[in-house]
Formats: structure tokens, sequence, C-alpha cells
């Protein structure tokens, strides 16, 4: 059974005023043991929510830790978001809705073992966030540089008692945000490509999260793990080539389910332009 999502669990927070969404795309959506979902919906809100759009935060100071991976990259990022903007992203989602279904993915059966939505988010969530920790991102990362934006498509996964995402690499995909009408998902131009994998944890073991740790494998077969800290996020680099770092999501054994979103952090040239 899923337990109540974290944002329930503070009776002092305010309500928080949500917009309607709709679906704005529809791909075939893979199962965790195989077979497909052929429309499986991706989200998105009818007008930028209140409590999603992120403000300056003086507290918050964001650090950099580089992880020794025998040469391969994978860094942390510290204090990229406040815990209430954590808690406004989980309930956002949860609105939306997880499922078994993962629209756009595709995965061996039994690689993938959570629930999983996709959304578009607004500018006014992913631009603050991109500006907060921009000087602590790679400057050119294979020779192309940094774009000045996240890919506004957020892939979200909750980790219930017993799941787990087992060792995989992360494609690289083209970047995505919403028309200028809302209605549909658009993708951009071609000489855009993501390079490195941003996993944004929402909750952590300070939160009653048991497991759920980010296992990082080096080249010789050894690991690195990553415990998930509520608004902090680690960064590793993605794609199919030699320098990505293969990881695996490691299980989650208690009964408070781990959030945690994976945002596209985009390379090249300056372009948004779509077909």
């Amino acid at each position: 059974m899923n337990p109540s999502p974290p944002f329930l669990a503070s009776p002092s927070s305010a309500p928080r005023n949500w917009p309607a969404h709709r679906a704005v795309a529809y791909m075939q959506g893979s199962l965790p043991m195989g077979g497909v979902v052929p429309m499986t919906p991706i989200h998105a809100f009818e007008s930028p929510p209140a409590a999603l759009r992120l403000r300056v935060e003086h507290a918050l100071q964001p650090r950099r830790h580089d992880i020794d991976l025998g040469g391969l990259l994978a860094f942390v990022i510290d204090e990229v978001v406040t815990a209430d903007e954590a808690d406004a992203i989980v309930e956002a989602t949860e609105r939306f809705g997880y499922h078994d279904e993962a629209p756009g993915i595709s995965t061996p059966p039994g690689m993938r073992m959570n629930k999983s939505v996709h959304w578009v988010a607004d500018d006014e969530l992913t631009g603050p966030m991109f500006q907060r920790i921009k000087h602590l991102l790679p400057d050119v990362l294979g020779g192309m540089p940094l774009h000045e934006r996240f890919s506004q498509r957020l892939n979200m996964y909750r980790y219930d008692a017993n799941d787990v995402f087992n060792r995989h690499t992360d494609g690289n995909w083209p970047g995505y945000s919403l028309s200028a009408d809302r209605q549909a998902m658009r993708e951009w131009g071609p000489g855009l490509r993501s390079g490195l994998t941003m996993l944004l944890y929402l909750n952590g073991p300070a939160n009653g999260v048991q497991g759920g740790s980010t296992r990082l494998f080096r080249r010789d077969g050894q690991w690195v793990d990553v415990a998930p800290v509520k608004g902090s996020a680690l960064f590793f680099r993605h794609g199919f080539g030699l320098e990505s770092v293969v990881h695996e999501g490691c299980r989650v054994t208690g009964d408070v389910s781990k959030y945690v979103a994976r945002i596209n952090v985009m390379f090249g040239a300056n372009s948004e332009s779509h077909p």
C-alpha cells in the first residue's frame, strides 16, 4: 500500500491552489515487466501554478561536491530547492498521478521497477532553478557549450516499498517545453542535446525514506552510494558513450515513498526551434 505522500506530513502547511491540468502529448509507455500502454499521457498545468513559481532564496547556499568515479563525471549540488519547494513538486505530480507505465521510456523487463509520471514544467520553476546553480555546472561538455535552460520535460519517479531501478545508463534526449498556447509539448531543435542527468531529490532518509540510495559504478566495478537528501541534486554524465555513468536506484525498504525528478541538462547550439 502506498503511504501518505510527504507533503501531507506537515499539518501547518497552508493548502495550495492548483490550476487544472491536461495531457499535452501521448507516447507509448513501457511497463516494468514488459509490455506497453499505447497512449500514455505527458501532463502540464493550464497556467503556471503559484506554488511552483520559484523566487530568490537567499537562505540557499548551493555547493558542489565532486564524486571520485575514477575519471567519470559525477557531482552533488546541495540546496538546489527549499523543503517547501520540494514538497510542492511532489504535490503537483501526485495530482497528475503516478502509474506503472513510463511514456517514451524503453527498458527491458525487470529493470525499472517503480512508478512514473512525466510532465512539462513551466519556466517559472526550471528557470530560477537553473540560475541558482549554473555557476556550478560545466561550461562545456563533449565540446558543446552549456545551454541556458534545462529541458522542461521532467521525468518523475516514485519508489514505493521494494521498488528499485536496476543497473542501467540514461539515454541522452532532446529538449522540450510547452507550445505558446500551452496545448502541446514541443521538441527543441537538433542542435541541442542533453549531456547530464540531474536527479533532484524531493525527500530522503531525514524524511523517513529507508534505502533508496543512488549507486554509481566506476569502470572497475566498484561503486559509490549517494543517499538522497531533500532539496539536493545528483549530476552525472549520460548517453551511451564510454564516459556515461552506469548507476542504479537502490531498493526502498520502508513504508515512506522516495520521490525524485530526472531533469536533463542541455548542451549545444543556442536553438530551441521546433519543426
